[in-house]
This record gives C-alpha cells, structure tokens and sequence, in this order.
C-alpha cells in the first residue's frame, strides 16, 4: 500500500464508513429516535419501514443545498415528521424537534474508528489531506469533536453543492480545491459506486470495507482499516 500512496501528493477520505461510523447503528435512526419511538416502531413491518425510509431519504435529496446546521435541523424535523406520518406513531411536534436537534447537535452519534486519528495524522505529514463526502453541515462539528479536523486542508461537502456522489461535480470541485491532477489524487470511499465516478476522472479508488456491507467483490484495491495505508 505505501507504494501505491507514495507517488500521490493528495488522499481524499470519505466519512461515514470510513473515519467513523453512527453509534445507533444507523445514519439517521439514532438513539434518541429508537428512544423516543421505539414501541411504536416495534410494531411495523420491515417493509412498512423501508417505504417511509425511502419518503424520508426523498424530501431529504431534494432539500439538500443548506448552509448552517439550523437549515439541517429543519430538514430533519421533516424527515421525521414524514416518517412518524408515514408510519403513523403520531410522534408530537415536541418529540419530533428533540430527534432531529439531536440528530444535529448530538456528537455522540458518531464514534470514530480505533485507528482513524492515529493513520490520518501520521498521512497528513507525507501527503495534503482532504475530504468528499456525502453529509450535512454538522460534518465541521464532527470532525472537530473526533479530533482530526486539523489533518485535512480541504473538504468537499454534499451540502454546498446540493448533489450528491457519484455526481462529477463533486469530484471536480474536491480537484479544484487541491490544485493537483487527477492522477496525483486517492479515494478512499466504502461504495463501488462512489468510487467509479472517481475513477472516472483519473482519482485512484480504494474501497474500505470497515463496514462488513461494503466487503464486496470490486475491481479496486480494497482494505478493510485505515491501518493497511500506513
């Protein structure tokens, strides 16, 4: 792995999957959504779940260009608001506000990889750090609280650009931000699909597959911890 790393000048990290992982198990049902529905929840069906997850994801993919995590809480609350609907467990608009602030605000929700900080401070003094990754404003807040903002020099958020990967734009503007060719870049990411549209432009793929749903058959050099970089 060093030589495939030691004639890149730039490595680009994913988030989620990557870095770290939600402590629920889950992106967006977290603790205090098992919490605060969970008798209810306990009696819908997979599939009943599944459908208002997927009403959830769609107001959230067409509201997803937002500056601040006040703009990001507001989604949430509708999100959950679709999903209590969808589901009917009559959540109260109070309960609803409680998950999505936490959602938002709750740092908790995220627990870092034993050997993330570690790998990335020790990358950061070989090569220029940087981040693409499908998330929402609190990402600063997160990163900040998992201690390893520092390391990274630039960052290409879903958010800003209000597409998500493997959209080109979001590739081009993480190249942009660089000021590297293609070539001279790595990915790190633990969906195919993402990487593909990386490899696309000349980005060097790698799949991380920390999450054993991302442990699947690929054509790009694959790791399983940040660790097998260094």
């Amino acid at each position: 792995m060093y030589n495939l790393l030691s004639d890149k000048s730039v490595i680009f990290f994913d988030v989620g999957y990557t870095i770290d992982y939600p402590a629920s198990g889950d992106w967006v049902f977290t603790n205090r959504f098992y919490e605060i529905s969970a008798d209810k929840l306990n009696r819908c069906t997979a599939e009943q779940i599944r459908d208002a997850r997927a009403a959830g994801l769609d107001y959230l993919e067409k509201n997803h260009l937002i500056r601040d995590e006040e703009e990001e809480a507001d989604r949430f609350y509708h999100y959950y608001s679709i999903v209590s609907e969808t589901l009917q467990l009559n959540l109260k608009e109070d309960e609803i506000l409680a998950i999505a602030r936490d959602r938002t605000y709750n740092m908790d929700n995220y627990v870092i990889y034993p050997d993330a900080r570690k790998v990335i401070q020790t990358l950061s003094k070989t090569h220029r750090l940087g981040i693409i990754s499908d998330t929402w404003p609190s990402i600063v807040n997160q990163l900040r609280t998992l201690d390893v903002l520092q390391f990274f020099s630039f960052a290409t958020y879903s958010f800003s650009l209000g597409v998500f990967k493997p959209d080109r734009r979001m590739y081009l503007d993480a190249l942009e931000k660089c000021g590297h060719d293609a070539k001279d870049t790595v990915f790190i990411d633990d969906s195919p699909q993402n990487l593909e549209g990386a490899a696309e432009l000349g980005i060097t793929p790698i799949l991380i597959a920390a999450n054993p749903a991302s442990d699947v058959q690929t054509p790009y050099m694959k790791i399983r911890s940040l660790s097998e970089l260094i």
